[in-house]
């Protein structure tokens, strides 16, 4: 009765599948990088789970591609190690169909010989189908070190230039380590792919939530209408894991917590949480919104930004305490850093990121406060809070004031809760990368980053990441926090500073209610 209830009172959001070119047939999925960990962790979890669902072209064929040589029972075993509820007569069933439809081949990355001997396997696949089209999508899982030789040797040896064919190629981050590493990378990609063709992408922007985000803001006039500076104080985007790098210290040193979270991840949140509204929602009118409002942003400045470096504690060890982390690296496994938007909307509005390893819990959510009510009839009253809990337990609460039961009034803080699981009981939340995998074939950008929208964004990061790594002189060191705490102690005064204020001791949000489920 419920489900009816929502489906009969729920909104239309107008497709944008009829704008776009849609794979439906004669489809081959090529994985570059098949025999790493994004492809075995999200890649394939996220094909199997799309081909589980009937979203898969018909008649797809799934082909991996890396440098391992292996055969294909070893290549399927892997591919099938991260996947999932397969232990049902249905998901066995499923699981195997899935295995039938993926092959593999290896081969180099930067030599044309290798490719060539892929395109004729690719050739092999597509002999059997019944019209000229061959259509193949391309899914980089590969360090970017070999971004540029794969797109250019996939374009020169791999490219289906029948008539009535689609090639598209999904990019996974990093996208450059500052500006001009990414102006680099993107130049030398757009020698051969087209920006149509082209699918960057990252992965927050396939979560549930923020896609929800353009609804909850635009679809209700409420929500809206408190939506800039006259009623909110402050802003914050927080990333936190309970766990440090765990042996990929070596890699981690080479990016840090800012180009590993807050460039790409934290700030197409805010993007999408700031930007204005589009004129409709098609995929270039929301990225146009969102380039704008990134523009507003100037540079990072250094008095805006706190860096921490977590230390052995609870039994766990420091982050120098990790074997592939260079002795007394200074790289911030934490940085909280404010942003401000130039805007007639948002000015003075302090954004504040914060993201962090080795923390003590693992959540990704919003926090937008709302200025004090006017003083008189009341004092020290808790401010209103809409928290926007991206992951994990995916909710959206509105935190509020209200009279206590009884004979006396007295104020005291609780919320108006839509805390997914208890609201949706039977709905399937999907994986972010099952979304925009899913996007990609249907050619829809909506969810994927353009290429002037990175460069803005590393505009606004470039200087504090050179200020980090010495090039202004001296390099900062980052203050210490404990593995397993809430961060660095300075964080409390650092986001006091730009109005922040902590509620009523002793409310806290019910999450733990969610564990009757």
């Amino acid at each position: 009765m419920a489900q009816q209830r929502q489906r009969s009172m729920s909104g239309t959001i107008p497709s944008m599948e009829s704008d776009h070119q849609a794979l439906r047939d004669n489809t081959v999925i090529i994985v570059l990088g098949a025999s790493g960990d994004l492809a075995k962790k999200k890649t394939y979890p996220a094909l199997f789970g799309l081909f589980r669902m009937g979203f898969l072209p018909k008649g797809v064929k799934i082909v991996g591609y890396a440098r391992t040589k292996m055969d294909n029972a070893e290549y399927l075993k892997r591919i099938t190690s991260y996947i999932k509820n397969v232990d049902d007569d249905e998901g066995k069933a499923k699981l195997e169909e899935f295995k039938q439809l993926s092959t593999y081949v290896s081969g180099g990355y930067e030599d044309g010989e290798s490719f060539d001997k892929l395109n004729q396997y690719l050739q092999e696949i597509e002999s059997g189908y019944q019209s000229k089209e061959r259509n193949r999508l391309f899914y980089l899982a590969l360090p970017p070190s070999v971004f540029i030789p794969v797109a250019k040797n996939l374009k020169q040896h791999c490219y289906s230039d029948t008539k009535g064919s689609i090639n598209r190629v999904i990019v996974e981050k990093p996208f450059g380590k500052d500006l001009e590493s990414c102006r680099e990378l993107l130049r030398s990609i757009k020698e051969h792919w087209t920006e149509d063709e082209t699918f960057r992408i990252d992965h927050y922007l396939g979560k549930e939530m923020v896609k929800n985000l353009l609804v909850l803001r635009f679809a209700n006039v409420a929500m809206n209408a408190a939506w800039d500076k006259n009623s909110i104080s402050n802003v914050q985007i927080t990333f936190k894991e309970p766990f440090g790098t765990e042996g990929r210290g070596g890699y981690f040193d080479e990016f840090g917590i800012i180009r590993d979270i807050l460039q790409n991840h934290l700030l197409q949140v805010l993007s999408i949480l700031a930007m204005e509204r589009p004129v409709s929602f098609s995929a270039e009118d929301i990225r146009d919104e969102k380039v704008k409002v990134l523009r507003a942003i100037p540079p990072v400045e250094r008095e805006d930004t706190l860096l921490g470096q977590y230390v052995a504690a609870n039994g766990k060890p420091g982050y120098l305490d990790d074997d592939t982390v260079p002795p007394n690296s200074v790289c911030p496994t934490f940085t909280a850093t404010t942003l401000w938007i130039h805007n007639p909307r948002w000015e003075g509005v302090p954004f504040i990121l914060k993201a962090g390893k080795a923390l003590n819990e693992a959540k990704v959510e919003i926090r937008i406060q709302f200025k004090d009510v006017t003083q008189g009839i009341f004092k020290d009253i808790s401010r209103n809070e809409l928290v926007i809990r991206i992951q994990p337990a995916e909710a959206v609460y509105l935190k509020l004031n209200a009279k206590t039961p009884g004979l006396y009034t007295r104020a005291f803080p609780t919320e108006m809760d839509l805390t997914y699981k208890r609201r949706f009981l039977d709905a399937h939340i999907p994986e972010a990368y099952e979304s925009l995998i899913l996007d990609a074939l249907k050619g829809d950008h909506s969810n994927f980053v353009r290429d002037d929208e990175l460069d803005v964004a590393w505009k606004i990061f470039t200087p504090i990441l050179h200020w980090i790594e010495g090039r202004s002189g001296q390099v900062p060191r980052p203050v210490s926090y404990p593995y397993g705490s809430r961060g660095p102690k300075e964080l409390e005064a650092f986001i006091q500073k730009y109005g922040y204020k902590r509620g009523t001791e002793g409310y806290a949000w019910p999450v733990t209610n969610l564990a009757v489920l």
